[in-house]
């Protein structure tokens, strides 16, 4: 199954996560199918690719609860 989930990235204290399309049975920081996005925890500060994510959505993807709660903020139907 595929999940948009979360990617961890940047460095210790300093956490930036990237908004991913992978299988379900891949580790968090593992190889992503697509790359949709990314948000900072931080400033919070989303960049969601609305189109793709769409898609992947579509086709079956099912986001798991952060990014669900991402994707309401951007008013992107789930």
């Amino acid at each position: 199954m595929l999940k948009l989930r979360l990617k961890k990235c940047g460095r210790k204290g300093q956490e930036s996560y990237r908004i991913v399309a992978m299988p379900s049975q891949t580790k968090r920081d593992g190889r992503a199918t697509e790359e949709l996005g990314f948000y900072n925890p931080h400033t919070n500060e989303a960049n969601i690719n609305v189109v793709r994510v769409k898609a992947r959505l579509s086709q079956g993807a099912q986001p798991t609860a952060t990014v669900a709660n991402l994707l309401k903020k951007a008013s992107i139907a789930i």
